[in-house]
């Protein structure tokens, strides 16, 4: 056999079969996490839960890549960051957060990362909560308001603008016109419940997530517990909401997906009020679940309102 020959002994065999399956195995341990975005050279822009991501992503268009700290379903408030979200965060190009507290965690996670971040609620005019241990801070529930995610969607445009200005134009026109679906949202909304009585104009929900949608739709809030409260749905709530509906005659009403409705339902029984549907808050759902999109998210939330609250209308 020539020295040159292109066959290796077959002692060999199992030697090279070892290596090349060894270095396969390697490769895929320290691609998984990454592969997706190898090839991409987009600027990456990183937030810290998958609503954020969703209008972020409606502004960037094609030019940025967008990811989400938290996962689909995570209980965005209790996170705890992993050692993989401290490498990803370090490799972005800007974080996106909240702000108003929501994310307890957020401080410490962007601690020592050369990496600017912008707070998308800059300029909301906060709620503040009213009850319990966290009386007398900021509702971080902005983005329950059409209305306040136009600020969002104003404050993304001019953090990509800066981060990538070449494109700043795009972003401006993909932001107007996001903002022109989030104002139909509204519209729809405050048009649709205009036709109730002034006391039925409620939004009777488990928690009270929903300050800022109700406040700029012209309902007055009532809820069982309050955001983060350390009890929930206490005898002493659950007998005020009955109260309150019961005097104001409140036609349905509703209970987050994340928490279970058997407070609410107490209050079904014992009113002449409708159950009238899971609202959706925190988190968006899988692509094939109910609320893959914060415009769907929001549209549900909607539509669910009108739907129970005008049904005897």
């Amino acid at each position: 056999m020539p020295r040159n020959s292109r066959f290796l002994p077959r002692r060999a065999l199992p030697l090279l079969t070892a290596s090349v399956l060894a270095l396969s195995l390697a490769g895929c341990a320290t691609s998984g996490e990454n592969d997706a975005g190898a090839d991409d050279e987009r600027p990456v822009v990183l937030t810290t839960f998958t609503v954020l991501a969703d209008i972020a992503e409606n502004v960037a268009g094609d030019h940025l890549r967008v990811e989400s700290i938290t996962k689909v379903g995570t209980e965005i408030h209790g996170y705890e960051p992993t050692p993989g979200d401290i490498r990803r965060a370090s490799g972005a190009e800007l974080i996106l957060d909240n702000g108003m507290n929501l994310e307890a965690w957020f401080g410490q996670f962007v601690e020592g990362l050369d990496v600017p971040h912008v707070v998308v609620s800059d300029g909301v005019e906060t709620i503040d909560i009213t009850e319990d241990a966290y009386a007398g801070m900021p509702n971080p529930h902005a983005w329950m308001s059409p209305v306040n995610v136009q600020i969002y969607v104003d404050n993304m445009v001019d953090a990509f603008s800066d981060l990538d200005p070449e494109n700043a134009a795009e972003y401006e026109v993909n932001g107007e016109a996001y903002k022109a679906e989030l104002q139909a949202v509204q519209d729809e909304l405050v048009d649709e419940l205009a036709v109730l009585p002034e006391n039925q104009r409620a939004l009777v929900t488990c928690e009270g997530a929903f300050s800022y949608l109700a406040r700029d739709a012209g309902l007055t809030e009532k809820y069982i517990w309050a955001v983060n409260a350390e009890q929930q749905a206490t005898p002493q709530q659950i007998t005020s909401a009955i109260e309150f509906v019961r005097d104001n005659d409140v036609p349905a009403v509703f209970c987050e997906s994340t928490v279970s409705d058997a407070p609410m339902q107490q209050v079904v029984e014992a009113t002449d009020a409708a159950f009238g549907g899971v609202l959706y808050v925190d988190s968006l759902s899988e692509a094939d679940g109910p609320v893959p999109t914060y415009l769907e998210l929001i549209r549900h939330d909607a539509t669910t309102i009108i739907d129970a609250l005008t049904a005897g209308n």
